[in-house]
Formats: structure tokens, C-alpha cells, sequence
């Protein structure tokens, strides 16, 4: 079952429980994949990679929102951008914990043979490859900047 099918039967099930919260973060994942289809050009298929960034890029949106909403004590937006992340974020794959993520990046730094924070471009393009989907970018870059400096 791809991601869109699965988008659509959780908006039935939210609908008939009259769950907006739900509705409203549904609609607008459903909203996304019809728009990268259509602007893709590619016989309106999505790879299962491309979900998973679109996805990102939507909890990263949302992530950016609440955090401005926050700053300008605007509670009421906060919440609605804190409710559609949560919902989001159950179609995209477990995030690994900072130890995972340490582990995981040490050994790249190692594999890559990095010594000093100059390497950090050489770590950061294997990492974000191997580690897409698994974690934020900032999430990394944080770890590869941290790893670095103790080298």
C-alpha cells in the first residue's frame, strides 16, 4: 500500500470520527502528493523516497511555523501546527536517537577518513545520503559539527 492510498484510508477513518485535527493534516499531505505528481512529470508516480522527503519537507515546514508562532506568543496557531506535525510524522520512518545517530556518524567519519571540521562537507554529503529518512538534517549537521571539533 503506497502512502497516498494509506493517506486516504486514515481520512475516511478520521472523517467518520469526526476527528479535525486528522482531517485537516490529511488533506493537506493528500494536497502535497497531488501536487508533486502533477509537477513531477513522471507519469504521475512518486518513488517511495520522494514520499519520505515530501513528508519531511511538510513536518520541516510545520517545524519552522511553530516556531515562529511561538516567538510571537500566538498559542492557538502553535497548537494547530503541533497537531498536524504529530500526524504527519506517523507516515514517516522512526527517527533514530542522538546515540544511534553519534554511533552511526563516527563510523562515517572514520570511513571517510575526516580529521577536522574543514572535512565536514566530505562527512556531511555520505551522512545525508545514508542517514535520509532516519534523521533531520540539523540533527546531523549538529553531530557532524560535534564529532569533528572533539577530532
Amino acid at each position: 500500500m503506497n502512502l497516498e492510498q494509506k493517506i486516504m484510508a486514515e481520512l475516511k477513518t478520521a472523517m467518520l470520527a469526526k476527528d479535525e485535527k486528522a482531517v485537516r493534516s490529511l488533506r493537506a499531505v493528500k494536497a502535497a502528493i497531488i501536487l508533486a505528481k502533477t509537477s513531477e512529470g513522471a507519469g504521475g508516480e512518486i518513488s517511495e523516497e520522494g514520499e519520505i522527503k515530501l513528508l519531511q519537507k511538510m513536518v520541516k515546514q510545520r517545524k519552522d511555523s511553530l516556531e515562529i508562532f511561538q516567538q510571537q506568543n500566538r498559542a492557538d496557531l502553535a497548537q494547530k501546527e503541533q497537531e498536524e506535525i504529530e500526524v504527519i510524522e506517523k507516515f514517516l520512518p522512526r527517527q533514530m536517537s542522538t546515540d544511534e545517530l553519534k554511533t552511526t556518524i563516527a563510523e562515517i567519519i572514520a570511513s571517510t577518513g575526516a580529521s577536522s571540521p574543514a572535512d565536514m562537507g566530505k562527512v556531511m554529503g555520505v551522512a545525508t545520503k545514508q542517514l535520509a529518512g532516519k534523521a533531520d538534517g540539523k540533527a546531523i549537521s549538529a553531530v557532524v559539527k560535534e564529532l569533528l571539533s572533539k577530532s
